[in-house]
């Protein structure tokens, strides 16, 4: 994911007397009807995934800046953010600050295009002030314990570079976010959201598929999880040669499979496709796709970021050759539309499974496994295997068979999840452990009820709060036996920050969250960390595993891939 954020209203809080003009100059502001429509075009296109005119959301909401902010400072902010951070204009520093994230230049959109934005933005006032009633119980720091670091020390060997898919060579330099194996192989393969899937040679990268180049319509910004969202090969692949992807294409590509009222915008669609090859021992995808499913979302964010065939599954297994879709709530509840979630007649913040030889769906493509939990209920969806999440961002299986789902949270609360059949994890009702209201101020989290346990909810087996980082990064259980000292540990991280974690799997039990350690890294024998290493304060950070249970580290903002090679404690 791209963590992009315009950040600039944060201002009316920050600023509100102290360093906010008495005065705002909205003069040369454009107020024709074509500036505006090309602003909201432009504003949809780049800046709606992390803002709205509600609430703040990854980013601040936006309703009302102008009259706040002049238009020329907003013009340099979203021209060159790091300029103005870097020159030490103290709002922008102050911005920065909080959100702890860079914001990437949109120098080339040109002057013009910035402007249409602005013109866009001022149409928007200031939303309603909406009392939360409960505010005075929200809790201030939600987990107190902080993360305690280990004496665990992971030597990394740099195994690649990938070649750099930004444009103009800007960082992040790539969007690598997965690595996976194909079955019954040693042979690793890499996704970049920017289109392509490599197969890693003699440790160099080989275009095995280009996406964008197979689907016309296919899109990569922005980004946040835009682009090739996830790939997954057949169990069967030797034989039957069948692969599945996710990616994105512009709103109203084709007639969606899943959608909602036509007065809610659709920002995105996310497509699964299933693809066959004759020749599953090639070095290179040739073949043909079919869609099994299209779904509309709200915003660009939390897409269908996680496929996943469960690779403990064997033939007569329940699960076999099911694959498993984790789905985000597409930005539906910061956007104002809470009830798309959390609701089992949709499919947003959902974990669905499905059987892509089956077709007994309602658009005939794919079929519902008896088995799922809501396929005898009338008010659901058969699809849906677990519900009530945000962003089920990465699914894993420990080697005990538990399916792990690492769900990324809004304005507190980061999380692990033991998913079994029909398990409702309560998001927008919940974050983690605490309650959530939707409909006041989702950055503030209170005490579960005494009379909690009516709700059926299931709550994380591990978690921590935004004093830690922002954004988890899904791990594995480490399988592998090169490293002794990391048996036993399901390592993961935060996706911005970088830092890592990790738990004791024996501890990802219902009931209590496990206790979390950081652990460290090292190159040629010199404690590093992360940020260093790929030279921003975004690490972008990912994980993946191989058939031997090897672990590896995944860095967006200079495309390297690492293998955790040793390990002191």
């Amino acid at each position: 994911m791209n963590y992009k954020w315009l950040a600039l209203p944060l201002m009316i809080v920050l600023f509100w007397t102290a360093c906010m003009p008495r005065h705002i100059d909205t003069s040369t502001i454009a107020t024709d009807s074509i500036s505006i429509a090309k602003g909201q075009q432009l504003f949809m296109a780049n800046c709606s995934s992390c803002h709205n005119f509600l609430r703040d959301g990854i980013g601040p909401q936006l309703g009302g800046l102008t009259s706040q902010a002049d238009s020329k400072w907003i013009a340099s902010f979203i021209s060159n953010p790091n300029d103005l951070i870097g020159n030490g204009d103290e709002r922008a520093n102050e911005l920065y600050k909080k959100y702890m994230v860079m914001m990437p230049s949109f120098e080339s959109l040109g002057d013009s295009a910035i402007n249409y934005i602005i013109a866009y933005l001022h149409t928007q006032a200031a939303p309603a002030a909406n009392r939360d009633t409960t505010a005075e119980n929200a809790i201030q720091n939600p987990i107190a314990d902080t993360i305690a670091n280990s004496t665990l020390t992971v030597s990394l060997k740099v195994l690649l570079q990938v070649p750099a898919s930004s444009d103009s060579g800007r960082l992040p330099l790539t969007r690598i976010t997965k690595l996976g194996n194909k079955p019954g192989t040693d042979d690793l393969f890499l996704l970049d959201l920017n289109g392509k899937l490599y197969h890693l040679q003699n440790n160099k990268p080989q275009v095995y598929m280009d996406l964008a180049a197979l689907k016309p319509a296919f899109m990569h910004q922005p980004g946040l999880g835009s682009g090739f969202g996830s790939f997954a090969f057949s169990p069967n692949f030797a034989q039957d040669g069948l692969f599945y992807t996710t990616h994105t294409e512009k709103a109203h590509t084709a007639p969606a499979d899943f959608g909602y009222a036509d007065s809610i915008d659709v920002a995105v669609q996310w497509v699964l496709t299933e693809w066959k090859t004759n020749t599953p021992v090639a070095n290179t995808f040739t073949g043909k796709g079919r869609e099994l499913l299209r779904i509309n979302m709200v915003s660009v964010i939390h897409g269908i970021q996680e496929i996943m065939f469960n690779p403990l599954s064997k033939p007569g297994d329940e699960d076999f050759g099911l694959l498993y879709v984790g789905i985000g709530e597409g930005g539906c509840v910061e956007h104002g539309y809470p009830f798309l979630a959390h609701n089992k007649k949709t499919l947003y913040g959902t974990v669905i499974r499905i059987n892509p030889s089956g077709n007994n769906s309602q658009n005939g493509r794919y079929g519902i496994p008896p088995q799922n939990p809501f396929v005898k209920d009338s008010n659901a969806l058969g699809e849906i295997y677990a519900y009530g999440f945000r962003n089920p961002h990465r699914i894993t299986w420990n080697k005990n068979g538990d399916m792990l789902v690492s769900n990324i949270g809004h304005g507190n609360i980061e999380s692990i999840n033991l998913v079994q059949k029909g398990n409702d994890f309560g998001w927008p009702i919940r974050e983690g452990n605490f309650v959530l209201n939707p409909y006041a101020d989702m950055n503030k989290v209170y005490a579960l009820p005494t009379d909690d346990s009516i709700f059926n909810i299931t709550y994380p087996v591990a978690e921590y709060d935004h004093g830690e980082g922002k954004a988890i990064s899904g791990g594995y259980e480490y399988t592998g036996n090169a490293i002794p000292a990391l048996k036993g540990k399901f390592l993961f991280g935060d996706i911005p920050t970088g830092r890592l974690f990790y738990v004791d799997v024996k501890d990802l039990q219902k009931g209590k969250p496990a206790t979390i350690k950081e652990w460290h890294i090292s190159i040629n024998g010199t404690i590093q960390n992360l940020r260093k290493l790929c030279g921003s304060d975004r690490v972008d950070l990912h994980f993946g595993r191989d058939a031997n249970g090897e672990m590896y580290i995944m860095t967006k903002a200079d495309g390297r891939l690492y293998l955790l090679s040793s390990a002191t404690e």
